[in-house]
């Protein structure tokens, strides 16, 4: 009976562990069956300069994308910012560019994305107790939130070729943090994929940072060589912004990118 018992708590324990899982898998499938609104197309080909040159079939996996994020992520306005369709979709079919690599590609933490009209103050906490004050135009959190400054978002898809963009920044952040923690490493298919993931970074992080050290030009913004997060951050927004510059000057790091990104 003891026996018994425990099997069946054990069962119960496995079955709420993973409905949520699975129950979140079934709404997308429901989902990505949508027709996606002939309103929401015109916003990205008005938002979007990429958008009206992307091969059809690549089109379709992004609507999918947009619906499955529209469905799950909740927006919020910050400082009198108001949530209109346009700023949905151009965040959101922005920050879906990062998951065409297949079909079960999502940002699984996040929950909501805070739009701010422009640069925001935020404040951090010191282990001495004092409060910190800066300047942001955007920041991801391991909690499943983004903050965006909408000027900013604006101006990165105004110049699609100057390796900066905001949402495909932050929106790298959360692809890193889905690990648990932001450290330049997101979620690979494989286990063999990590020792290629983790030479070639690690090697190109290095080298950014002497070159930014010693004051020296670089491809990818100097702000990658804060840290292995920020450099898969800023290696992110180069790979979408200059691939045939990085293809050129950094070709094993353009190819780790183009097999996680799919593209």
């Amino acid at each position: 009976m003891y026996f018994f018992l425990v099997v069946i708590i054990a069962l119960i324990i496995i079955f709420l562990t993973f409905y949520p899982d699975i129950r979140k898998r079934n709404r997308r499938k429901k989902v990505v069956k949508q027709a996606f609104p002939d309103n929401f197309a015109a916003i990205l080909e008005k938002q979007l300069p990429f958008y009206s040159s992307m091969p059809e079939k690549l089109k379709l996996r992004l609507h999918k994308k947009i619906l499955v994020f529209l469905d799950e992520i909740r927006f919020e306005g910050c400082g009198g910012q108001e949530i209109t369709d346009v700023i949905r979709l151009t965040i959101a079919g922005q920050a879906s560019m990062l998951l065409l690599s297949d079909d079960d590609s999502y940002f699984n933490i996040l929950q909501v994305v805070l739009v701010y009209p422009s640069a925001y103050v935020a404040k951090t906490a010191n282990p001495d107790g004092s409060v910190e004050e800066s300047v942001r135009l955007g920041e991801s959190w391991v909690s499943g939130t983004v903050v965006l400054a909408w000027d900013d978002v604006l101006q990165g898809i105004q110049n699609t070729n100057d390796g900066q963009d905001v949402v495909l920044h932050e929106f790298a952040h959360q692809l890193d943090q889905e690990s648990g923690s932001g450290n330049g490493a997101p979620l690979l298919k494989g286990r063999t994929s990590y020792a290629s993931w983790a030479r070639v970074l690690g090697r190109d992080y290095k080298e950014l940072k002497k070159r930014s050290e010693n004051f020296k030009k670089t491809l990818l913004d100097r702000y990658g060589a804060t840290n292995p997060a920020e450099f898969f951050a800023v290696a992110t927004e180069t790979f979408f912004e200059k691939p045939e510059k990085m293809q050129e000057k950094h070709p094993e790091l353009y190819a780790e990118l183009k097999k996680y990104y799919g593209l």
